[in-house]
């Protein structure tokens, strides 16, 4: 597994289609089903096809070999774009 950013949220949770987007993973928020109905995402080690999955701190999604961890104010930013 990659080493994961932390990509941090403003809530205690978020669902899987927004954090997509909000990590930089997708470009748009349209891109998420097709990318989720091929199974290219996993959430914590396992194929996730479901956009609304709910994300809590310390989740990690994996998508093209890019890691992003969900984190909360404490932990920072340290994405590198």
């Amino acid at each position: 597994m990659p080493d994961p950013v932390d990509v941090t949220i403003r809530d205690e949770s978020i669902r899987l289609g927004q954090f997509l987007k909000l990590a930089n993973l997708i470009e748009s928020g349209s891109e998420a089903k097709p990318v989720l109905a091929q199974g290219a995402v996993t959430v914590n080690g396992e194929v996730e096809t479901r956009r609304g999955r709910q994300l809590v701190l310390g989740d990690v999604v994996i998508l093209g070999g890019v890691a992003a961890r969900v984190a909360d104010q404490s932990a920072g930013d340290n994405l590198p774009w």
